[in-house]
């Protein structure tokens, strides 16, 4: 072989090693589990998967009938649909029990 290709070929070589350590990405914190939120930042748990409304709480600013703040009143989640990532079993396989009349 030709010296002038071997010293390219090496050349190269080298500037993908170096990219690839300078380059890559950090490993996350392992064994921290991912939930699927949805966009109420509820997590999937809390909807209903007949109607796919939230059932979570939220705290909503309380006032007296002069506009004076009193603290928080927990009213329901205004969330009407899950909107996060769906579970892989309900993509490829829609669930058949229990029979829907």
């Amino acid at each position: 072989m030709e010296p002038v290709s071997l010293l390219v070929g090496a050349a190269l070589l080298a500037v993908g090693y170096l990219g690839g350590r300078l380059g890559r990405r950090r490993p996350t914190a392992p064994g921290a589990p991912l939930t699927p939120m949805c966009g109420c930042a509820h997590p999937l748990s809390q909807h209903d998967p007949g109607s796919s409304t939230c059932h979570a709480e939220v705290p909503r600013d309380a006032y007296d009938k002069r506009g004076r703040w009193q603290g928080h009143s927990w009213v329901r989640c205004p969330c009407r649909q899950y909107v996060g990532p769906r579970p892989i079993d309900e993509v490829f396989a829609p669930r058949v029990l229990p029979p829907a009349d």
